[in-house]
């Protein structure tokens, strides 16, 4: 036998040890069931969404949401103003399809009528000019968050059909003061366009040219290939396809679509546009939940694969990525976002990406702007039965190939007009 310098002993081991690091490191990614993700994704939507949705819902959210602003915020006091009604927004329209469900076990259940009954309540504060968390509709930003809130409604009816007569007539009129707001000539044009298909949606007089010039904008004028929309005139690397442009336009399309047959083309283009992106993002999720951080508004955290999240709650995923892998790949996002050391103080989201990080943070961000993680929270409006979480855990394409294991090769989409 030959001999084996010590040194060259140590180098053997080491790497050994490496290696056997990085494979039990693929198999963790993995191992997570159906039932114990579900479970895991339910006590975070709960970490997230109770602070919000328990203090809106007994009108004093104004009174404990601490709103923390950037040191380069453009204006203090605007921003403060408008922070509860993007907290409520969005929390609301990432919960709105578990919200919507019927089905869970005995705890889900509970836990779901538990948040059914704030968020009736927190609806009629909102609208309500004598509660104290009457929210402020008009005005830039209110635009923006006031269609989220609209978004929610669209998913889910259940909302809309147990408020009073009251509570709906003044959630038409606080939508309709959007209205007195020109969107900026960007992503802005599906808000406005997002509160027309709420309208749209529940039979009630909409602008049908708010909705027309969106869809026209994005599917005609500011594709830019790939899967990629502009935002705007200009196109920027930055996750807003998947934060609103694709959510967006692809529900404003279905739910025109249910009233006439005007979009079948623009709805079928931005469904094969939103497979591709789709398969894009799910290629930027890493084996430990992390992925580039590029671009503004990189505190949303999980908010920025909203899209994804959407297409499988849509069922609407590409052939070539199975739920399970979908589901691991956004269980490792929360995992790593929401988990991280000082994400949270007093039940509060911090600004940050993986923890507490207000230097990442753009001018308008406020802490009601980070509740739009919620959005990742969209599958959970799928019973335990689907196969999003009954399937089998599959890696994802990152853990396939930084484990060494054969993996599909990538390749741009031609959509030919």
């Amino acid at each position: 036998m030959i001999p084996i310098e010590p040194i060259f002993m140590q180098r053997y081991l080491f790497l050994l040890f490496v290696l056997i690091l990085c494979f039990s490191s693929a198999l963790a990614q993995q191992k997570g069931s159906g039932p114990a993700d579900r479970k895991l994704w339910l006590q975070y939507m709960d970490k997230v969404a109770r602070p919000v949705m328990y203090n809106l819902g007994n009108d004093q959210l104004k009174k404990t949401m601490p709103v923390k602003l950037p040191d380069n915020t453009d204006n203090r006091t605007s921003r403060t103003q408008v922070a509860y009604l993007e907290a409520f927004g969005r929390t609301l329209n990432g919960i709105a399809p578990w919200l919507q469900l019927e089905v869970g076990n005995k705890d889900e259940v509970a836990l779901r009528k538990q948040y059914r009954t704030w968020a009736i309540k927190a609806l009629a504060n909102a609208v309500d000019s004598q509660a104290n968390d009457h929210m402020q509709w008009s005005g830039g930003q209110p635009l923006v968050d006031a269609s989220f809130l609209a978004y929610a409604l669209v998913r889910c009816p259940w909302l809309w059909e147990n408020s009073t007569p009251k509570v709906k007539q003044q959630l038409i009129d606080a939508f309709k003061t959007t209205r007195n707001t020109i969107p900026v000539y960007s992503n802005w044009i599906l808000f406005s366009a997002m509160i027309e298909t709420f309208f749209c949606r529940y039979d009630l007089p909409y602008d049908a040219v708010r909705t027309e010039y969106a869809i026209r904008e994005f599917t005609e004028h500011w594709y830019v290939g790939d899967g990629l929309y502009s935002d705007g005139m200009s196109f920027n690397l930055d996750y807003y396809n998947s934060i609103v442009i694709h959510p967006f336009l692809s529900t404003i399309l279905d739910v025109l679509s249910l009233k006439n047959k005007r979009y079948q083309q623009q709805q079928q283009f931005e469904l094969t546009a939103g497979k591709r992106y789709a398969q894009i993002l799910e290629r930027l999720i890493n084996t430990d939940g992390s992925y580039p951080a590029l671009g503004r508004s990189i505190v949303y955290r999980g908010g920025v694969f909203h899209h994804l999240a959407n297409m499988a709650y849509t069922k609407q995923l590409p052939q070539n990525l199975s739920a399970a892998q979908v589901r691991g790949a956004l269980t490792a996002v929360i995992t790593k976002t929401l988990g991280a050391p000082k994400t949270f103080t007093g039940g509060w989201l911090n600004i940050g990406l993986y923890g507490q990080q207000p230097g990442l943070a753009d001018f308008y961000i406020t802490t009601g702007s980070l509740y739009i993680c919620s959005t990742l929270f969209l599958p959970l409006g799928l019973p335990e039965s689907d196969e999003f979480w009954s399937s089998t855990p599959e890696p994802w394409t990152a853990v396939k190939i930084w484990s060494g294991q054969n993996a599909d090769a990538d390749h741009a989409l031609e959509i030919k007009k």
